[in-house]
């Protein structure tokens, strides 16, 4: 690996020699762009950070905080032959091989965009739900979508599909389809109706069996539009998406709703899914997660209990780290243990 990054900072720093020569400087210029453009199949990881979730999340005539609850996040960039090299000299910087975000090798990056993107969807959701539940304040389901998130290289639902009904009836949660289903057997077929982009489509599709279950054979994942008082806005940028910000979402808006304040003066950070069972579910990038903690004065870091608190714990007794670790398993859970600090 050495002679590697010996390598390539002596690649730079003949390039660096060779645009000085005022002769080769379009040349050197048309190579630089080659090198900074060509696509490669990774994404280069930078680092990550800490940012103040209420300034993403606001409820109408919320009660403001003296302390702050933060959402932590990976930074990265789409790989390029001149990123992928760098990432070997730069210390800090780690490939990640953009197969590892796909379901099947037939993907393209818009279908793993579009999954990114309904994940953050699904996980505000979620946070609205448990957060009004557990204050206590109204909340109502409106209605609730169910997409097609991955495929089979031999399906006939398309990712980006919404499913509306199956043999005309409307199931309204993905535990309903599989009721729909439970019916049928494997082989048999069933008349799926989808908005496919602007259009409206009926296809047959041809049952699978999962565990002795019929199935479609696709991944299905669903949100809910809910109506509430007092109302709840987000205010995400488009480059933030995934589903990770999903705990501190619902601790905020916890907040928000509730006089007396959780933060307690606190600058507490935190990763983590939040679920429609109210569970915690586990993610990736802890390590750089932590360290962007910590590189922004964070005070706490709650993590989902398991592997990402194993994982937590490792990085910051191997990198001496200054925070306070909490592991949570539910939002009940987090809520207890925050109010106990």
């Amino acid at each position: 690996m050495s002679k590697i990054v010996n390598c390539i900072k002596n690649f730079f720093k003949e390039l660096v020699i060779y645009i000085k020569e005022e002769k080769y400087f379009i040349l050197s210029l048309v190579l630089i762009l080659i090198i900074f453009l060509y696509p490669v199949d990774y994404y280069i990881i930078t680092g990550g950070g800490a940012r103040n979730i209420s300034k993403r999340v606001n409820v109408e005539e919320g009660y403001d905080s003296k302390g702050s609850f933060n959402m932590t996040f990976v930074s990265e960039i789409e790989g390029t032959l001149g990123y992928y090299l760098l990432s070997y000299v730069i210390p800090g910087w780690e490939r990640d091989k953009k197969s590892n975000y796909m379901y099947v090798e037939e993907e393209d990056s818009s279908a793993v965009q579009f999954r990114s993107d309904l994940g953050l969807k699904e996980s505000n959701s979620n946070a609205i739900y448990w957060a009004y539940k557990l204050a206590g304040k109204k909340i109502e389901e409106v209605n609730r979508k169910i997409y097609v998130t991955a495929v089979d290289k031999d399906s006939v639902l398309k990712a980006k599909d919404q499913i509306l009904s199956i043999d005309g009836k409307k199931p309204n949660t993905i535990k309903e389809c599989q009721d729909l289903l439970s019916t049928y057997k494997k082989n048999d077929t069933v008349s799926v109706e989808v908005k496919r982009g602007k259009s409206k489509k009926v296809i047959d599709v041809t049952l699978k069996e999962l565990d002795g279950r019929p199935i479609l054979g696709v991944l299905l994942e669903s949100y809910a539009t809910y109506k509430t008082e007092p109302e709840v806005e987000f205010k995400f940028k488009s480059y933030e998406s995934g589903p990770s910000a999903g705990l501190v979402t619902t601790l905020e808006i916890y907040n928000q709703l509730t006089k007396k304040d959780l933060t307690k003066s606190l600058k507490i950070a935190g990763t983590g899914t939040i679920e429609e069972d109210g569970s915690i579910g586990e993610i990736g990038g802890v390590e750089f997660k932590i360290k962007g903690a910590v590189k922004n004065k964070m005070d706490i870091f709650l993590v989902p209990a398991g592997d990402n608190y194993k994982e937590a714990k490792k990085v910051a007794k191997s990198e001496n780290l200054k925070i306070k670790i909490i592991s949570v398993k539910n939002i009940e859970d987090a809520l207890e243990k925050i109010k106990n600090i």
